[in-house]
């Protein structure tokens, strides 16, 4: 790292570069380079500093660009996604209770996979997903957990599985399973469900819920349903709790946005899907 090529990059001279880090460190009152001759390196402080400032300065130029949005009543955006095998209704509630609380903002809606959701995120194509956790928190992002649902599958009202209290996974092994995905995440969601949720047998493949329920009304086989329920879809649909062993299986939904992007209206369309899932669950 050299300060002609931070000056370059800066479009001033290295004098003046060189004049404001040193003004910059006065201020702060620690160290921020390590000085060799035209050559720098970052202080344990300095990379520190540099990261999480880097991080503000981003939510600051959001925050500029959201407020005058505002101020100017110009229309902004908000880019939402969601699971499309997620079955609950708390997503499209909190959409309509926004949608009816900010007109003025257009709201673009995406349903993918896990892995499109989590890609939409990291590219940037996608301000707030509803989404599974399948990996650590990272601090990058925002991880709100909004609730922890039970697991079941669903098969046609009459059937011997509709008769049951409760099934397990490894008792599935010779049914076939309905997995509703997208193309290109065929084998990506078939590992999942297979190595991490145990699901042994063979795999048809849909791309919507409702051609998953089709097929499993067609006795095709049984559709791993997600999502908190109310009510039933039709009554001539049976949903029987999954269980792993002797307990009965979840998983776990979150909101995921990224800490830079927490603007104005990403956090409000957060609070409202928080306050929709916590009135299910009262």
């Amino acid at each position: 790292k050299s300060f002609t090529e931070a000056a370059d990059a800066c479009h001033i001279s290295q004098s003046a570069i060189s004049q404001q880090i040193k003004a910059l460190e006065e201020e702060l009152g620690f160290d921020l380079l390590v000085r060799k001759n035209r050559s720098f390196e970052l202080t344990v402080a300095g990379e520190y500093f540099y990261e999480h400032s880097s991080v503000i300065l981003r939510q600051v130029s959001r925050l500029v660009a959201e407020s005058r949005k505002i101020a100017l009543d110009e229309k902004a955006t908000l880019r939402l996604a969601y699971l499309k095998n997620y079955g609950g209704h708390e997503f499209q509630t909190a959409i309509a209770q926004f949608a009816k609380k900010y007109p003025n903002v257009d709201i673009q809606i995406f349903a993918g996979t896990h892995e499109e959701l989590y890609e939409r995120l990291v590219n940037e194509q996608a301000d707030l997903v509803l989404n599974d956790q399948r990996r650590a928190f990272s601090d990058i992002y925002n991880n709100l957990i909004l609730t922890e649902q039970k697991c079941f599958i669903e098969v046609p009202t009459g059937s011997f599985m509709s008769s049951l209290d409760k099934i397990t996974v490894e008792e599935l092994n010779d049914s076939a399973c309905i997995l509703v995905t997208s193309s290109g995440q065929e084998e990506t969601d078939k590992e999942f469900y297979r190595d991490i949720l145990g699901f042994k047998g063979q795999y048809l493949i849909s791309y919507s819920l409702e051609e998953g329920r089709m097929l499993m009304l067609a006795g095709k086989g049984y559709l791993p349903i997600e999502g908190n329920f109310d009510q039933m879809p039709s009554d001539i649909i049976t949903r029987v709790p999954l269980y792993r062993k002797d307990r009965q299986a979840y998983r776990r939904y979150c909101a995921f946005w990224a800490t830079d992007n927490s603007g104005y209206y990403v956090e409000e369309f957060a609070e409202i899907l928080q306050s929709q899932f916590h009135q299910e669950n009262d």
